[in-house]
């Protein structure tokens, strides 16, 4: 399975992006997606994800109510929607992939993913 992720850049606080994640090699419909960040010497954080069929997203506390994950099986790809950026979600974000079903309970925990993409540094100036 091949993740690439695209659509980071530089952006105003306040301001919007969407990151893209296009899959390939696999069927993607039977993948849980999900979102990681990891800003400069800190840790690789938990963003958000979605289950295969695109039922059931999960988010971090910090993004609830500003960003959206949703998913197009037709179109291989999931989405992560930016609102309201803040300087702090600057970082390298990265997609992922899972074989096995998300839920509440495992979708935040990185070891849960199988594969992951190369990621796409968002920059937020105040």
């Amino acid at each position: 399975v091949q993740l690439q992720a695209s659509g980071g850049g530089l952006v105003q606080a306040g301001g919007s992006l969407r990151l893209s994640c296009a899959v390939s090699g696999r069927t993607f419909s039977n993948y849980g997606m999900g979102w990681f960040r990891q800003a400069p010497g800190k840790e690789r954080d938990f963003v958000a994800a979605i289950n295969y069929s695109g039922g059931s997203t999960f988010s971090a506390d910090s993004v609830k109510g500003r960003f959206t994950i949703s998913r197009d099986n037709a179109k291989n790809t999931v989405y992560l929607q930016m609102n309201g950026l803040k300087p702090e979600d600057t970082a390298v974000y990265y997609c992922a992939a899972a074989r096995s079903g998300l839920w509440s309970t495992n979708s935040y925990n990185p070891r849960t993913y199988n594969y992951w993409g190369q990621g796409t540094l968002v920059t937020v100036s105040s």
